[in-house]
């Protein structure tokens, strides 16, 4: 009893003091001053980072100690009073990481000239004790990408899924957590991306695919922590424009690619940085705007309308009357169109001082091609979202080896889906969201009886009307609002330890509402909304909370640097859960007298665990150092699958209810690796990797009597990674024009369950779950990345990227039998892709003005993403030898509105995107 409650009042004065970091945003410089003559320290010189207010001086040991750094490239200045000042251009800084900077101060009592030195950027990181990468403003600038999630895709160890989802190290694509400016922009709904940061707003973007310290929480696979740019001293500014078009031999795949239309993708961009006007020192601002008009390359023909129908003579199958009323043009089936913007104002009224402000907001429109609809395009429903990120941030330097940091953040986060808008009874639109009533409102009328969609003119055959095809009469609506605070210590004690302690609350408001448009029972045309107490109407809103503190030490000593740290996390659901899986709601008949339906549901527990973490480097020669890491890891499951259908209402048929006491799933991971510096531009990396991952979320069928079933989740499935990676950077020296990069991953990622819904997938379909391991689906055995860039900086560029890797699993089936060998026993073929940066500057009346090309996909391969599982190929399956297939051709011939087997089975989206040609301008300063 006395050592449980010693625990709780050390975790609780650890709260109270309110400690917290979720991600990193500065870096450090530190270093040793000494005569150049006879290599004494020297004591009292001066180190300052031009343009700001951060410095520091060298002690009696010549050691000096400059905190609190935001990423970025600095002047560093070193003087003293009978020696010469020398100046280090280009000293990088970076998050989490400490920049490391010796002076040889030379007597010099006349001159006032300063010598200055470009700095080199390390290859290699004396402090580095787990897998990290950081990618700075100027390398985005310079790699064809536009988007984080094409410079996560460059990353050694990350891989896309079939549905272009991230994965770092082989682990599911919902274990990654996102931060901006060091706070979460994760919607734990299901744990996307609440905002999008466009590239041009990115100072800093930092990968952590180890095993992170103990700061970073809340993530099994991986953490990526952006740092936005801010205002200076001196007005910046930028604007740039292009657009292009798909251009790709593929148009028996692609209808209608051939088509080029130079402006089918128009981007536009700008950013504007500097003093604010008579507060020149105190406030400085940063903007950035970026606008998207995508048309997309998937297109449909408008054959059809969707009041068009089919009737069919069920005594004469050839007998088939198809309307066809459309006006045959071609359509966009997953066009989008997305703006964002970010601003930050950054207010210094004192030297030790900074308080920031950002506000980040995305908007997006967007449609998903169904290819049921290719030629009833009009039913394809359209996604809208929105994000709001606001952030107040204060950091204040205690000492020169002292500060903390306090954070409030309000977060929000909307997405609706749907084909036609609800509406008042007066026929105008209504502005409906997750929350709000549906009271007065009404269906749009011109969602059509369901009969038109589900009569077909061929056993294989495209959408000829209506608007029940493919979910296009349902209406999904969520919404996430989130509350947080933080307050974050870091104090270098001495110049070996750093410590650092925090700890961070956050409270969720999560609203989801999804229902599906019917028809009126009476007269069975009349669309209707389904009473909100069955199934095909499910809303709720819960309001969870979690908070979060650690310890973190970070030893930097000359022969070896350690991190060690202890987090605690803790979670309350504040929702039930049902105790009685043969009884999962009080509502449900045959429930036995003697059982108390009051006890039948719960209120969840709160889930609280410790995580340990650790790592240590060390050197084996001057320029080779070995690390190793390891590491416990938790997070919560998406909260969708606590809260679906937490009504427990009860229905006739298989409703799927949530489990609100579902653990956090967790993973226990082991890194080592060697970084080695060959030569003075070249360095050589090689990191192994194991990971054992248990509890994961899976979905269990429960069979209540006779065929009367429901499914639940439950912390069931499992899984163990191991891989190695080996990379060799080239570094582009000054006056040298070449640099590259190149990483190889071999990697297995196995696990019970193919995927989070298998388990879900065997049990409706009879067959047992695995015994044995199998590959996930989204292992990628071998992957090979390459950029290789040539120019000069501020004048000319060309940069490829090229990407190779095995295809991703997936379960072949034998033909013309309900036969499936072993899951995901056979490989999809292999993905390769090409892409290009070509640049050219000018200067023009103190402006740069750049022209560009970018090509995606520059070979114009065709990659088969999605495969059938007859053939393992996207271009053909055996199913068109058999009969249906075989009837829809006959019926083909006769019947011009009907469309052969072999375009029905022609799908482009099956396929990653072809060739992609961009032209732009842009203008800086």
């Amino acid at each position: 009893m006395n050592k449980r409650f010693t625990y709780l009042i050390f975790i609780y004065s650890l709260f109270i003091f309110n400690i917290s970091l979720l991600a990193g945003t500065t870096g450090k410089i530190v270093g040793t001053v000494i005569d150049a003559e006879n290599g004494e320290p020297l004591p009292g010189i001066n180190i300052i980072i031009e343009n700001t207010t951060m410095g520091d001086a060298s002690n009696i040991d010549g050691n000096y100690l400059i905190n609190n750094v935001p990423p970025g490239s600095y002047t560093v200045t070193a003087s003293g009073v009978g020696f010469g000042k020398i100046s280090y251009t280009g000293v990088k800084v970076n998050v989490d990481f400490t920049t490391k900077l010796d002076f040889e101060m030379t007597t010099d009592v006349i001159s006032v000239e300063t010598v200055v030195v470009e700095a080199k950027t390390p290859l290699i990181r004396e402090d580095l004790t787990s897998s990290y990468t950081q990618i700075d403003a100027e390398q985005i600038e310079s790699l064809p990408v536009e988007s984080i999630n094409q410079i996560l895709t460059l990353q050694a160890g990350v891989t896309q899924g079939v549905g272009g989802e991230l994965h770092i190290r082989g682990g599911r694509s919902n274990e990654i957590a996102y931060s901006v400016n060091g706070v979460s922009i994760s919607n734990p709904y299901n744990n996307s991306r609440t905002v999008s940061v466009a590239t041009n707003a990115i100072q800093e973007l930092s990968v952590v695919s180890g095993t992170f310290n103990a700061e970073y929480g809340n993530a099994l696979s991986g953490i990526v922590n952006t740092v936005t740019k801010e205002g200076g001293n001196d007005y910046n500014g930028s604007l740039s424009f292009y657009t292009g078009d798909y251009l790709s031999g593929n148009d028996d795949i692609f209808y209608k690619i051939d088509d080029f239309d130079l402006l089918n993708d128009a981007v536009t961009e700008m950013t504007l940085s500097g003093p604010v006007p008579l507060l020149e020192n105190k406030i400085s601002f940063f903007v950035s705007g970026r606008m998207v008009n995508d048309k997309g390359y998937l297109n449909g023909i408008r054959q059809h309308v969707i009041t068009d129908s089919v009737k069919r003579d069920s005594f004469n199958p050839s007998n088939v009357q198809i309307a066809a009323n459309g006006d045959n043009e071609i359509v966009a089936m997953n066009s989008g169109d997305s703006y964002s913007t970010t601003g930050k104002l950054t207010f210094k009224p004192l030297s030790t001082l900074k308080i920031n402000f950002d506000a980040l907001y995305s908007n997006s429109k967007y449609q998903t091609y169904n290819h049921d609809l290719k030629y009833n395009p009009d039913a394809n429903n359209t996604t809208r979202s929105w994000g709001l990120l606001n952030i107040l941030e204060v950091r204040h330097a205690v000492s020169n080896s002292t500060f903390y940091t306090l954070r409030g953040s309000y977060n929000i986060d909307d997405t609706k889906r749907y084909l036609f808008p609800l509406m008042y009874s007066d026929g105008s639109e209504a502005s409906f969201y997750a929350g709000k009533s549906l009271d007065g409102l009404m269906p749009d009328p011109r969602y059509q009886p369901d009969y038109k969609s589900t009569t077909r003119g061929a056993p294989l055959s495209f959408s000829s009307g209506g608007t029940f095809e493919g979910g296009s009469q349902s209406h999904f609506y969520q919404r996430t609002k989130i509350l947080g605070a933080k307050f974050d210590l870091t104090s270098q004690l001495s110049m070996q330890h750093e410590v650092k302690f925090g700890g961070q609350l956050r409270m969720y408001n999560i609203a989801s509402h999804y229902f599906e448009i019917l028809r009126d029972t009476t007269n069975f045309l009349q669309p209707v909304i389904p009473n909100s107490n069955t199934t095909r109407n499910n809303f709720y809103e819960k309001k969870p909370f979690e908070f979060s503190v650690y310890l973190q030490d970070k030893m930097e000593f000359k022969s070896f640097i350690i991190n060690v740290g202890l987090r605690y996390d803790y979670f309350k659901a504040k929702s039930q859960y049902s105790t009685n899986i043969f009884y999962p709601t009080p509502d449900q008949t045959g429930i036995p007298s003697t059982i108390d339906k009051s006890s039948l549901l719960a209120n969840a527990e709160a889930k609280q665990h410790l995580s340990p973490r650790f790592g240590v480097s060390f050197p084996i020669t001057d320029k080779g150092i070995i690390h190793f890491s390891y590491g416990h890891f938790y997070q919560l499951p998406p909260l969708t699958y606590l809260f679906a259908n937490s009504e427990y209402e009860y229905s006739l048929g298989t409703p799927t209810y949530g489990n609100a006491n579902l653990n956090p799933e967790r993973t226990v991971s082991y890194e080592i690796g060697l970084q080695q510096q060959l030569f003075e531009s070249l360095a050589f990396n090689v990191t192994g990797y194991y990971k054992d991952v248990r509890d994961l979320l899976a979905a269990q069928q429960i069979r209540i009597s006779g065929d009367q079933t429901y499914f639940t989740y439950v912390n069931k499935d499992y899984a163990n990674i191991k891989g190695i990676v080996f990379s060799l950077v080239k570094r582009r020296l000054p006056n040298d024009l070449f640099g590259f990069t190149l990483d190889y991953t071999f990697q297995t990622a196995e696990g019970n369950d193919v995927n989070s819904d298998a388990f879900f997938l065997d049990l409706s379909s009879g067959r047992q779950s695995e015994k044995i391991p199998v590959f996930l689906g989204w292992d990628k055995t071998h992957q090979l990345n390459a950029t290789i860039s040539i120019g000069e900086p501020k004048n000319w560029n060309v940069t490829l990227v090229g990407k190779i890797g095995t295809g991703l699993p997936y379960t072949p089936q034998v033909f013309d039998k309900q036969v499936f060998l072993k899951p995901n026993s056979d490989r999809r073929p292999a993905i390769s892709t090409v892409d290009l940066l070509a640049e050219k500057s000018f200067d023009i009346y103190g402006f740069e003005l750049t022209a560009f090309m970018k090509v995606f996909n520059l070979l114009d391969i065709l990659n088969e993403n999605i495969v059938y599982s007859s053939t393992g190929r996207s271009s053909y399956t055996l199913d068109e030898t058999r009969g249906p297939a075989l009837e829809t051709n006959r019926l083909a011939e006769i019947i011009p509105e009907l469309k052969t087997a072999q375009e029905v089975y022609t799908n482009p989206a099956y396929y990653l995107p072809p060739r992609q040609v961009r032209l732009g301008l842009s203008i800086s300063f």
